[in-house]
């Protein structure tokens, strides 16, 4: 143990880090804004992640450490564990504050431009519409499902088909919310509850679909290309570094520039569009549009580029289980999470998962792909937790050079559900 460390800092330093956090939360003298905000978000996210990632069952079929932080931090905060002050504080960090939308806005300009260009244009002309068809099944069998019991068809879709396949927290649940509350008017909070678990038993189920469909192509070959997809050899597969091209510090600041400049983008044209149309779609769906024009159409420098997809890896490796605790604290109320846990809600949770198998396998069929391995990517890699769900999946049916495909579902297929719940929010739910 002398060896481990937690946030990358060994255990004798990272307790008196906590020790301190914990007298100054005693006392109840917590810095408000910021800082204290901050403090107690990573110092304390960071343990419950080791937690999560450490305990058998949890760590295997839920997630890990992403739902530890979101339940743990969100019991106690229901159970009065932590003084008001505290719970205030990140509450205003996180929406007055504005933490929320500046990690958003580093997640989808550097993860859509850090992609490969050519896999980004192959996704969209064969990949894309395999995903279309995992949607739409999904989407359709859960909302039969919830009107065979009584419940209505833009219900069960909301609260359970859209999040299941948005690609996880931060980067699924999380904007979904967002868009939500703005369409329909009702607080994020009280939305989220309702997606938080729809997330987790998703990616439990999506995991164990996994391994089953592992067993499905050694009992039936013809389905499977043994971790192939298609024909796409592995130069279009990875960006070719070049080695002239070194970042610098500076280049962090671009990064973060150029997202929130985006970001900003978004907002300008959903004020227009909406004062044009009278239709109100959400800023992150022009965000997500506008920097995959940006990547399609070169507009950037390379090194700009490389810049944002830096900046988005530092905030997505220092700052999720802080983003975490925020969303547990913050938009996570413990007592609708726990009725919602429902033996319906699961059984349309299931739904969701058996369809985006069902449609993948037939359009990727359709498109020219293997039916195993479509239904792996465009399917389950759809309806897990985004990157960690994709590295469960993928282990559970042992094709991890499945890996650039289960990408594109985590990065554009999480924005494609953004923005067709834009659409669907006014119109549906």
């Amino acid at each position: 143990m002398k060896d481990y460390k937690i946030m990358g800092i060994n255990l004798p330093l990272y307790f008196a880090l906590l020790a301190i956090l914990l007298v100054a939360i005693g006392m109840d003298v917590l810095p408000a804004g910021m800082i204290g905000a901050f403090a107690f978000m990573m110092i304390v996210g960071a343990l419950l992640d080791v937690i999560g990632n450490n305990t058998p069952i949890v760590k295997t079929f839920f997630g890990g450490g992403p739902i530890v932080i979101i339940f743990g931090s969100a019991a106690l905060a229901y159970y009065n564990i932590l003084p008001e002050s505290v719970v205030k504080n990140v509450n205003t960090f996180m929406k007055g504050g504005g933490f929320l939308d500046f990690y958003i806005a580093a997640l989808i300009t550097g993860s859509i431009l850090g992609m490969n260009k050519k896999l980004l244009i192959k996704a969209s002309l064969r990949y894309f519409p395999t995903i279309i068809g995992g949607v739409a099944v999904s989407l359709a069998f859960v909302a039969l499902g919830g009107l065979l019991f009584g419940q209505a068809p833009g219900e069960s879709i909301a609260y359970i088909g859209i999040p299941i396949m948005g690609g996880g927290m931060g980067a699924g649940a999380v904007p979904i919310s967002q868009v939500f509350a703005n369409g329909l008017g009702i607080p994020a909070e009280q939305i989220l509850s309702k997606l938080v678990p729809a997330v987790a038993l998703g990616n439990a189920m999506a995991i164990v679909a996994g391994g089953l469909l592992d067993k499905l192509g050694k009992a039936r070959p013809e389905l499977t290309g043994n971790g192939k997809l298609m024909e796409v050899g592995d130069e279009e597969l990875h960006d070719k570094e070049d080695p002239n091209e070194k970042l610098e510090l500076s280049d962090y600041g671009v990064g973060i520039a150029i997202a929130c400049v985006f970001f900003v983008f978004g907002v300008i044209v959903a004020s227009l569009f909406k004062k044009a149309t009278g239709v109100d779609i959400h800023s992150y769906a022009w965000m997500i549009i506008s920097v995959a024009v940006a990547k399609a159409l070169n507009l950037l420098p390379r090194k700009f580029e490389k810049a944002c997809a830096v900046w988005y890896n530092f905030v997505a490796k220092n700052w999720t289980a802080a983003l975490l605790m925020g969303i547990g604290i913050a938009y996570t109320d413990l007592g609708q999470v726990l009725a919602a846990m429902t033996p319906l809600y699961i059984f349309l949770c299931f739904l969701v998962v058996l369809g985006a198998v069902v449609g993948t396998m037939i359009v990727g069929k359709l498109m020219g792909f293997y039916p195993i391995e479509a239904a792996l990517t465009a399917g389950l890699c759809m309806a897990n937790m985004g990157g960690t769900g994709d590295v469960a999946v993928l282990t559970a049916a042992h094709r991890m050079e499945l890996m650039p495909f289960a990408q594109i579902s985590s990065r554009l297929g999480g924005a494609f559900i953004i923005l067709l719940a834009t659409l669907l929010a006014p119109m549906v739910f």
